[in-house]
C-alpha cells in the first residue's frame, strides 16, 4: 500500500478520514474516479491526542487499510500514507498540504469531520496550501447540523423525545401514516427487565484477523504497547462485508430479546443481547438508515417484538442523531462545563480494574479486555460512580474517549459530560443519573459476589455506592433541590437524622480521599 503518485494535473484531492469509511461519502460523490485522488492518512496525532485503547487503534487503522483496497477495486486512485512513512508529518493538515503538492491538485474537497478539533485543523488548510477548500455536509447522518439547529431554534427545552418523534416522522420508521405503530412512541418502560442466565444466549460473531489486520496489530504492539487495554484477541469487523454479517447476526439472533434486557447486566456476559455494532457504525462500515430499516423489517415480519425494534431504532435515529446535534451546537464551550464543580481525580482502578467493588471490577475489566461495555455499564456503573465521587468531568470524558472502540467525541462528549456527569447543569438531561447500590443490585448479579452489602448505608460492609449517593445528594442540595424530579429524594434527605448524615459524610470523605483525592 505504498503511495500512488498522480500525474493528473487539475485533479481534486479527496481526503477521507478514519471514521468516514463509506463509499457513498459526500466528498467521494463529488469526485471522478478517473481523475481525482483519494487521500487516506494514518497520523500520529490522532492515535495519541488521547491514549486510545489498543483495540480501538487496530480497528480504525485496519478498517482504513481495507477501505483503501475497496476503493482501489472500485477504480479510485488512492494515496495512502502509513504511520511508518518517514516523511509523515503526523497531522491531518500536514499530510493534506503535502499531498496537495505531491499531486498538483486544483482544489481540496472534504466531508465535514466528526470532531470539532479536527474541523478547526481542516478549516486552516486553505491558508496552508493556497488552494480552494470545500467542506461538504456528512450525508450519512439523518439530520444535518443545519437541520438540527433549525429544529432547536426557539425551543426552551431541547428534549430528545421531541426530536425522536420528529425523526420518526421524517424517516417513516415504525409509522402508521402520521401515527406511531402500536399507538405509542416510546416503549422504554418495557425495556428494564433483569436478565437471567441462558445457555443459549447469543454471541456477536468474531472475525479472525487477516494478514492486513495482523500487520496493524504488530504496529500497535510495537508503537502503542503502553496504551490502555488488551490487544488480543481482536475480533471486531473491519470490512463492510464482515460488518454486514455482524448486522445480520444481531437481527437474527439477539434483537428479539434486546428490548426486554437492554438495561440488564450479568457477570461474565459482556454482550447479552446488545448488537456491538457501534464501532462499525461510527467508522462508516454500516449505514444507520439501512440498519434501522432492516430492524423495522424484522418487526413487520413478526420476527421480533415491537419494544425491541422501537428501542433499538430510538438509539440510532433518536439518541445518536440528537447528541451529534447537541455537540455541534454547543462546541467548543461544552467541553469546559462543570456545573457541579467536581474536581476529584479519576481513581487508579479505572485503569486497572483492581477494586473490591464487584460491579466496577467487572465493567472496567471488560472494558480493558474488549474496548466495549454496553450503555448501562457505562452510565450506571462507571459513570454513576464518577458522578457520585465528584470526579473532574473532563477526566471522565477523556477516559471514555480513550477506552471504547466506538468513542468519537461527537457522540461520547455529550453522553459523558451531559447525560452521565450532569456537568452541563441539565442542558441535556433533566436530572443527574445518580443511583445507589439498589439499582445495580436490581439490574445485575454483580452484588452476589461482592464483599460489600448493597443494603448497608454505613459501616464496614456498606457498599460505597450507598454512602456516596447520599453524600452526593447532601453536598449538591443547593444546586439540585429545586429540580422537580428530585423532590422526593430531597424530602427523604431532609428527614434523615443529623447523626446519619454525619456518618454518611465521614464515610464518603474517608473513602474518596483514599481513591479519588482532591488536587492540592
Amino acid at each position: 500500500m505504498a503511495n500512488t503518485p498522480s500525474s493528473s494535473n487539475g485533479a481534486l484531492l479527496l481526503p477521507v478520514l478514519g471514521d468516514q469509511l463509506t463509499p457513498t461519502l459526500a466528498s467521494l460523490a463529488a469526485g471522478e474516479r478517473s481523475r481525482d485522488v483519494v487521500l487516506m492518512m494514518e497520523v500520529a496525532d490522532e492515535t495519541t491526542y488521547v491514549r486510545h485503547h489498543k483495540k480501538k487503534i487496530v480497528l480504525i487503522l485496519s478498517a482504513m487499510r481495507h477501505f483503501a483496497e475497496e476503493l482501489r477495486a472500485a477504480g479510485w486512485q488512492v494515496d495512502y500514507v502509513r504511520l511508518d512513512d518517514p516523511q509523515n508529518t503526523g497531522s491531518f493538515d500536514g499530510e493534506i498540504a503535502r499531498a496537495a503538492r505531491r499531486h498538483a491538485v486544483r482544489r481540496i474537497v472534504l466531508t465535514e469531520p466528526g470532531e470539532y478539533r479536527v474541523e478547526c485543523l481542516l478549516r486552516g488548510i486553505a491558508a496552508r496550501t493556497g488552494l480552494a477548500v470545500e467542506i461538504l455536509p456528512d450525508t450519512r447522518f439523518l439530520c444535518s447540523r443545519k437541520s438540527f439547529a433549525g429544529w432547536a431554534k426557539g425551543r426552551k427545552l431541547l428534549r430528545m423525545e421531541d426530536f425522536y418523534r420528529a425523526m420518526r416522522k421524517r424517516t417513516g420508521l415504525l409509522m402508521d401514516g402520521d401515527k406511531p405503530v402500536g399507538g405509542t412512541w416510546n416503549l422504554d418502560k418495557e425495556n428494564r427487565k433483569p436478565a437471567q442466565r441462558d445457555l443459549m444466549m447469543p454471541r456477536p460473531p468474531r472475525f479472525a484477523p487477516d494478514a492486513m489486520t495482523r500487520e496493524v496489530m504488530d504496529v500497535v504492539r510495537t508503537r502503542f504497547d503502553n496504551h490502555f487495554g488488551d490487544l488480543e484477541p481482536f475480533w471486531f469487523p473491519v470490512t463492510r462485508t464482515d460488518a454486514a454479517t455482524a448486522q445480520r447476526a444481531f437481527i437474527d439472533s439477539a434483537l428479539a430479546s434486546f428490548g426486554d434486557f437492554q438495561d440488564a447486566m450479568l457477570t461474565g456476559e459482556p454482550f447479552l443481547y446488545h448488537s456491538v455494532l457501534a464501532p462499525a457504525l461510527n467508522i462508516g462500515l454500516i449505514d444507520p438508515l439501512t440498519l434501522c430499516r432492516d430492524v423495522e423489517a424484522a418487526w413487520r415480519a413478526g420476527r421480533v417484538p415491537l419494544n425491541a425494534a422501537e428501542g433499538f431504532i430510538r438509539q440510532i435515529i433518536g439518541w445518536r442523531e440528537y447528541v451529534r446535534g447537541i455537540y455541534w451546537m454547543t462546541m467548543p464551550d461544552y467541553l469546559d462545563h462543570n456545573a457541579l464543580e467536581a474536581r476529584r481525580a479519576l481513581p487508579d482502578f479505572y485503569w486497572t480494574g483492581e477494586t473490591d467493588m464487584a460491579c466496577l471490577a467487572h465493567a472496567i475489566g471488560q472494558t480493558k479486555a474488549e474496548a466495549y461495555a454496553h450503555h448501562i455499564q457505562r452510565l450506571m456503573v462507571t459513570g454513576n460512580f464518577a458522578l457520585l465521587a465528584g470526579v473532574d468531568p473532563k477526566a471522565v470524558h477523556e477516559w471514555y474517549l480513550m477506552v471504547y472502540a466506538d468513542a468519537f467525541e461527537w457522540v461520547e462528549l455529550p453522553n459523558t459530560l451531559g447525560m452521565s456527569q450532569y456537568a452541563d447543569g441539565g442542558f441535556l438531561g433533566s436530572k443527574p443519573y445518580a443511583a445507589s447500590a439498589n439499582y445495580i443490585s436490581k439490574m445485575s448479579d454483580y452484588c452476589r459476589g461482592c464483599r460489600f452489602d448493597p443494603k448497608a448505608r454505613t459501616g464496614p460492609r456498606a457498599c460505597p455506592f450507598n454512602f456516596l449517593y447520599w453524600d452526593f445528594i447532601g453536598r449538591n442540595e443547593a444546586r439540585l433541590s429545586d429540580n422537580q424530579r428530585m423532590a422526593m429524594i430531597y424530602a427523604s434527605w431532609r428527614k434523615m437524622p443529623a447523626a446519619d448524615k454525619l456518618a454518611i459524610s465521614e464515610a464518603a470523605r474517608g473513602f474518596l480521599d483514599r481513591v479519588a483525592p482532591l488536587p492540592e
